[in-house]
């Protein structure tokens, strides 16, 4: 059986974050995109507009032509430029906002409109507003291990953090899956747990890491209900959750 650090319980901080927020800006993701294709547009303008002759003058003539020659060259550039890798890295944080603790060691992503909340013994938490059980958190502990699995498989390790932290002693809890990859030479431990209350169902996401003297775990999840309609934002994610040295 796995053994954790000794770590509070957080079931209560991730399940009802009542705490008051500050409203987040309304920052826009994909912005700059849209700037780019307007910016070929305006290219292919001046270059249509640069091979007109305006004049009879030799030197006008030449000056003409060096500006086709400029931005038929530009032109020629953002056409080598792979349309489907800068679709594809734009629609990667459409509509999530990213998070850098450079101070902790710690990065992921959360959806665009969550806010960020004060929770005892958190260090950050983000969470919807109108639904208390969708949110995100992450804590870490002091920990002389120096790799996630020095602790146990992926299914002992997810089992006892779900039991002993995550959950409280009265919900009834299973584990979905529990899977072990590598990112940049380090190990991480991803899994997937519903835990029943009296009241509520939540499923829930998590991923946990060791680096820099610490046990990282991101928590995620949405009531059961909505668990189909948020399940790839709560993958994104846990996907998103990255542990670098400090």
């Amino acid at each position: 059986m796995a053994s954790l650090p000794s770590a509070p319980s957080i079931h209560g901080t991730t399940l009802f974050l009542n705490s008051s927020s500050h409203q987040l800006g309304l920052q826009k993701l994909g912005y700059l995109p849209c700037c780019r294709r307007r910016g070929v547009s305006s290219f292919i303008v001046r270059s249509e507009n640069a091979q007109t002759p305006t004049t009879s003058s030799s030197r006008e003539d030449r000056l003409g032509r060096r500006q086709a020659l400029a931005v038929g060259s530009i032109s020629t550039i953002l056409s080598l430029i792979n349309p489907t890798k800068m679709s594809f890295a734009a629609e990667a944080v459409k509509g999530f906002l990213p998070v850098l603790d450079k101070k902790d060691g710690y990065e992921f992503l959360y959806p665009f409109g969550w806010q960020e909340v004060v929770i005892e013994g958190q260090d950050k938490v983000y969470k919807d507003v109108i639904e208390p059980l969708e949110s995100v958190s992450v804590n870490m502990i002091p920990t002389s291990k120096q790799d996630i699995r020095d602790l146990g498989s992926p299914q002992e390790v997810a089992e006892v953090l779900i039991k002993k932290v995550l959950a409280s002693p009265s919900q009834k809890t299973k584990l979905v899956e529990a899977i072990e990859h590598d990112v940049d030479g380090r190990a991480y431990y991803t899994f997937e747990f519903v835990a029943q209350a009296p009241n509520f169902t939540r499923h829930a996401l998590g991923a946990i890491s060791i680096g820099n003297g610490k046990f990282y775990t991101l928590t995620t999840g949405a009531n059961e209900r909505r668990w189909g309609k948020m399940k790839d934002k709560l993958h994104t994610v846990i996907d998103s959750f990255k542990v670098f040295n400090v």
